[in-house]
């Protein structure tokens, strides 16, 4: 498997990072195209995505780092090596997380709104994004059969891409891509229903991505560890209960109230 897609001697250019660039754009376009569409400022949303994916990029890498600092110790110089995978969603997540809400507050728009149109950005750039970690042959699952793989009805690039050493294992990374896309789906149906209620779209993703995580998790070799426990399992579990709580409350509302899709009232000055 070759991990670099341009070699010029003095520059290469790692399919890593064309496809965490390319999941970046495609969600930024569908969150700008939503943004639109809910008649919020464009300028909010190009200075939310620019300085909180700046924000997310640091915290993702942070988070991989201090779980494997007793090697990151020793070789300081490859914490900035991003290039090389390491980048940990849950850290991505957190941080940007919190700058979405400090820069919502700041600029005095609704937390959940806003959060609602990034999800279904998020979670397509995730699915593409996953296919970095297939190029750095990183992010896979234990040991299986290549008979196992073939009954998958898999290309054979992923067959053979899966082929670390002299074993054969789980494409988790694939798992994991398929999932996102069709939350991606799930989303898109779920943000265009009528009786949507602003928060529900969070509600859904975090669920979504929270139960196909833990249990992807438990497939995969590489898991950030705290102690015994797979810190990705033990956040997937948090996500999906708050999510689940989040959605139940909204539910609980009139079908009428608080509609995600609700035209904003326009006034007009006395003439």
């Amino acid at each position: 498997m070759n991990r670099i897609a341009l070699d010029l001697g003095f520059f290469q250019l790692y399919w890593y990072s064309i496809l965490i660039a390319l999941g970046l754009f495609v969600g930024i376009v569908i969150i700008i195209r939503e943004a639109r569409r809910q008649k919020i400022k464009e300028d909010f949303f190009i200075n939310l995505i620019f300085y909180g994916t700046i924000i997310a990029i640091i915290g993702a890498r942070l988070y991989y780092v201090l779980f494997n600092w007793s090697y990151y110790s020793q070789h300081v110089v490859e914490i900035f090596e991003i290039w090389n995978g390491g980048l940990a969603i849950h850290g991505a997540i957190l941080a940007g997380g919190l700058f979405v809400l400090y820069y919502s507050l700041k600029s005095k728009q609704r937390v959940l709104k806003v959060v609602d149109i990034i999800v279904v950005g998020l979670i397509i750039g995730q699915a593409i994004g996953r296919w970095g970690n297939f190029f750095n042959q990183e992010a896979y699952g234990g040991v299986v059969s290549l008979t196992f793989l073939q009954n998958l009805h898999l290309p054979e690039f992923i067959i053979n891409g899966m082929k670390i050493g002299a074993n054969y294992h789980h494409p988790t990374f694939l798992y994991e891509s398929l999932w996102n896309l069709l939350g991606f789906v799930i989303l898109l149906i779920v943000r265009r229903f009528r009786y949507t209620h602003t928060g529900q779209p969070t509600a859904v993703y975090m669920m979504w991505y929270g139960l196909g995580r833990f249990f992807i998790e438990g497939l995969r070799t590489d898991s950030l560890m705290l102690g015994n426990i797979r810190m990705a399992q033990l956040v997937s579990v948090l996500m999906f209960v708050a999510g689940l709580i989040l959605f139940i409350n909204k539910f609980r509302q009139s079908r009428f109230d608080d509609q995600y899709n609700a035209r904003p009232i326009q006034t007009q000055e006395m003439q």
